[in-house]
């Protein structure tokens, strides 16, 4: 029996219409990431608008996991709780956010600005979402993992930012994390050949600062040891041949934030 779960085209246009239903969550999500918000707000968006569009938040209750968003600001990198802390001008807060759909899950993350942020913190959002689409250039049959690890770690560490070890991508599908594990960092040619019928979360964790992270007491948020700034986007991505099939989206987040 293989360790990977592989997915029939069939399964996929299910976890495509899961991942529609996240991108439009993550739509609702950014008309309302704004100063004086609460996370906990946020929160309560999108629990009620999935299960408004015929999904069940796939992170809440997951290993205890008590929340349907992780929410990480500024310093923390992933796994943060929604809290009553009002978001501020100058924040970056990552909002990472899974579905169940027809028992198929998906997953993305974004990262956002707070009204008028540092520079420094912007170029982060851009390199970090750079780093993203890179590493989707090299998700297509024939590749390896190590071909997406070295686009993100390659572009992030050019532009003198640190590179999380210790958190990972990972395949997605049939499970909130399956095999095969998505480093952000490795060498081309190494690690997993890449087969039509894998389902990818492709997530590069990006810190202004050092790669060095340290883990809370609470079991599930991490932060920056230097106190730099972090950035997380995500994608779930179907491995085809010559061009990855991007199976969530962004198009609802930018529609909302470019208006």
């Amino acid at each position: 029996m293989s360790k990977f779960i592989f997915k029939t085209n069939e399964e996929i246009e299910i976890i495509r219409a899961s991942c529609e239903i996240l991108a439009r969550t993550h739509g609702e999500i950014a008309k309302n990431v704004k100063a004086g918000v609460t996370t906990k707000q946020l929160n309560k968006v999108a629990e009620e608008f999935i299960r408004d569009n015929g999904g069940i938040p796939s992170f809440l209750n997951f290993n205890g996991f008590p929340y349907t968003l992780c929410i990480s600001l500024n310093d923390q990198v992933v796994h943060g709780f929604p809290s009553g802390y009002q978001l501020r001008d100058g924040d970056i807060v990552s909002i990472d956010c899974g579905v169940i759909f027809n028992r198929y899950f998906s997953d993305s993350a974004y990262t956002y600005a707070i009204g008028e942020i540092l520079p420094e913190n912007q170029r982060l959002l851009t390199v970090t979402k750079e780093c993203l689409n890179l590493a989707i250039e090299k998700a297509v049959v024939g590749n390896r993992i190590g071909d997406i690890s070295f686009a993100v770690q390659n572009h992030a560490e050019n532009a003198g930012f640190g590179v999380v070890r210790e958190l990972v991508g990972h395949g997605v599908g049939t499970m909130v994390h399956e095999k095969p594990e998505v480093p952000n960092y490795g060498k081309r040619g190494s690690g997993l050949k890449l087969e039509e019928g894998m389902v990818l979360a492709i997530e590069p964790m990006i810190n202004g600062g050092k790669a060095a992270v340290k883990f809370w007491d609470d079991g599930w948020t991490v932060s920056t040891r230097d106190k730099s700034p972090s950035a997380h986007f995500e994608h779930t991505v179907a491995i085809r041949k010559g061009k990855a099939d991007v199976l969530s989206s962004f198009e609802y987040i930018e529609e909302v934030l470019n208006k």
